[in-house]
């Protein structure tokens, strides 16, 4: 079977990524612009489209006849029209669990580095302002400790159980939120307005789904009574940019600290990156990068290897 992969460039250069075994044609591109047309030129007469971020629609599917797998880089799929691939018999695979020791670091990196404003102090040594002051004035920005305070956390997997793990090794107390507007499943979880309620800090690692997009939202960042930080490495349309930055400005919320963006790659425009160029001291962001290290990109290889073999061995 030929396979083709669209985006290379996702891949550290020289990270071995050898050719799964029951490939016959492989074709790579180190990078494939989000158009239509290109991707149906290269993918053409692909039986196997490898593919990181770009969207898939509907068009592109239909006018790939020989297309029977699309093997995705990643854990989510809402970038891929699924109805699309039903109807056309397109068998759609992520690559599950290949980052959840990654993404679970990288959220705890956003939560203390938004919590003891690092960029803010970081600049007031970058740009020389603290020795010509001889102070870093912290109660500009109070450093705050985790230990005793309460996350919650929204979208319990594999990474929202390696952050509890590493949220009670800072003395934090963990909540887990079951889904909103239903009663808690059973006792390790908690009614989802409580969650809100109680939490002084919220991490979001949940799907994107139609009952999940702008969950973050006015009515629900109102009943987040102790202010606290929001933190998200999940997708970006879960949270209303614009709610969320209205209620930093009002101090609805302490700070938000994020990996991901309503609309990618994020622009000046973005109301998120707007606060950051204000200088707000706990807006932090990255971008989309939480799954890219050096380990997880191995695990990730393996994956694809694997489910690309055991596919075409049960063609």
């Amino acid at each position: 079977m030929k396979a083709v992969l669209l985006d290379e460039k996702r891949f550290a250069a020289d990270l071995a990524r050898p050719t799964p075994e029951k490939i016959t044609d492989y074709v790579t591109f180190e990078e494939t612009p989000q158009d239509n047309k290109t991707i149906i030129e290269r993918c053409q007469d692909a039986d196997i489209m490898i593919n990181g971020s770009l969207r898939i629609e509907r068009d592109v599917i239909e006018a790939l006849p020989n297309l029977k797998l699309i093997q995705l880089l990643s854990v989510g799929s809402n970038h891929i029209d699924k109805q699309a691939c039903e109807d056309n018999d397109v068998t759609l695979l992520n690559a599950p669990d290949f980052a959840s020791a990654t993404v679970a670091e990288h959220t705890m990196m956003l939560l203390l580095s938004a919590m003891r404003a690092s960029i803010h102090y970081h600049n007031k040594v970058k740009s020389g302002e603290w020795k010509e002051k001889g102070r870093a004035d912290i109660i500009d920005a109070e450093a705050i400790d985790l230990e005793g305070l309460t996350i919650g956390m929204i979208g319990i997997g594999d990474i929202g159980k390696r952050i509890t793990k590493l949220a009670k090794a800072y003395d934090m107390n963990v909540l887990w939120a079951e889904r909103q507007g239903r009663k808690p499943r059973n006792d390790d979880y908690t009614d989802f307005d409580t969650v809100l309620s109680n939490s002084d800090v919220i991490t979001i690692h949940c799907p994107l789904t139609k009952e999940t997009k702008h969950l973050i939202n006015q009515d629900t960042l109102s009943k987040m009574s102790k202010k606290p930080l929001v933190v998200n490495v999940a997708r970006g349309k879960i949270v209303d940019s614009e709610a969320l930055a209205d209620a930093v400005r009002q101090e609805q919320i302490l700070g938000y600290a994020t990996d991901v963006f309503e609309q990618e790659p994020a622009g000046e425009d973005d109301p998120i990156v707007q606060l950051a160029n204000e200088g707000h001291p706990r807006i932090i962001l990255t971008p989309h990068m939480g799954a890219g290290s050096r380990a997880s990109q191995v695990k990730l290889w393996k994956i694809i290897t694997r489910q690309i073999n055991e596919f075409i061995e049960n063609s």
